[in-house]
């Protein structure tokens, strides 16, 4: 079985039962009370999550798509840099850690983790459920303001999923450049918004400022060339959809799809996708059309046809998202 799938089940599983004894009406009133509350002004020293009712139902429900989306910006970046794994994690806003669990889906092994964040609920919840994973047996969940005076002890990697937004500009900045001066290898992601997109480019703009180098998704350093306001670079991460999910939305599907921005980068030499697919492919009689970043700069639109052989059969396989071409 795909570690990252086992994973997957374990926290899926574990999330379940920490909803057991709490009704389902109290849980779906927390989670879209909270929802509402997270697309508001949020000031870092006024934790949302409450309590562990508060902070139970919105892990059950968020838990799930921010690892997947953090899995699959860190299984592209991992594609960049095959020998390397990180000795160390340290989770900026880690909340119940859901970062944690898709560094150990990614990297087999255990070292020493460090989650921060200021919602001392979140934190212990977090350590509840992260007894189920043995990788994160050597973590450490730390209350923390994040925010300008945030200062961050060496580590191999830093993760920052779903933060950005909800701090202001100078303290977004504070952040991105703490962790550039802590960390080997930074991976940032945000929703896949515009908003979200434009934050992850204010990020990955400082990075390559402080000496970092782009591994993933962008197939190069320079700037990215998507004109600003036209369009926003994200990706689409599938997430099995729980009671919870259902029950808030309304929805009947096992699944939906999660929406993400992210900027993964390193200090030491990457090898960056050929090119990257930046949208769905369209799959039509006899050919394949790919929208691809290319590192010249540019984006691109490829048609793949049967005459390729076997370049079209791996484009009838491709996925938004993914290398191209794929890497052999």
């Amino acid at each position: 079985m795909n570690v990252s799938v086992s994973t997957a089940e374990t926290l899926r599983t574990t999330l379940g039962e920490l909803l057991d004894g709490l009704p389902p009406r109290q849980a779906a009133a927390a989670v879209e009370r909270l929802i509402a509350n997270y697309r508001g002004a949020t000031p870092t020293d006024a934790p949302i999550l409450r309590d562990r009712a508060d902070v139970a139902a919105y892990a059950a429900y968020r838990m799930p798509a921010t690892f997947e989306a953090v899995c699959s910006a860190l299984e592209a970046f991992a594609g960049a840099v095959p020998e390397w794994a990180p000795g160390s994690h340290t989770d900026v806003g880690g909340g119940t850690g859901a970062a944690t669990w898709a560094v150990s889906a990614v990297w087999d092994g255990t070292r020493p983790v460090t989650v921060l964040d200021w919602a001392e609920p979140a934190l212990a919840l977090g350590k509840e459920v992260a007894a189920a994973n043995p990788a994160l047996a050597q973590s450490r969940w730390q209350r923390a303001r994040i925010g300008a005076a945030l200062t961050l002890d060496p580590t191999d990697l830093v993760t920052v999923s779903y933060v950005l937004n909800e701090l202001a500009a100078p303290d977004r900045a504070a952040l991105v450049d703490a962790a550039a001066a802590a960390a080997q290898a930074v991976v940032i992601v945000e929703p896949g918004t515009p908003d979200g997109y434009a934050r992850m480019i204010e990020a990955r703009d400082r990075l390559i400022a402080a000496g970092f180098r782009i591994a993933a998704p962008c197939p190069h350093s320079a700037a990215c060339p998507i004109v600003p306001g036209t369009d926003w670079c994200h990706f689409s991460a599938r997430v099995s959809r729980s009671s919870l999910h259902r029950q808030v939305k309304g929805g009947s599907l096992p699944y939906e799809d999660e929406k993400f921005s992210y900027v993964a980068a390193a200090r030491f030499p990457v090898s960056p996708a050929p090119s990257r697919v930046v949208r769905r492919p369209q799959i039509r009689k006899g050919q394949v059309l790919l929208d691809l970043c290319e590192p010249e700069e540019r984006l691109t639109r490829t048609t793949v046809t049967k005459k390729h052989g076997d370049l079209y059969k791996s484009a009838r396989d491709a996925a938004w998202g993914d290398n191209w071409p794929p890497r052999t």
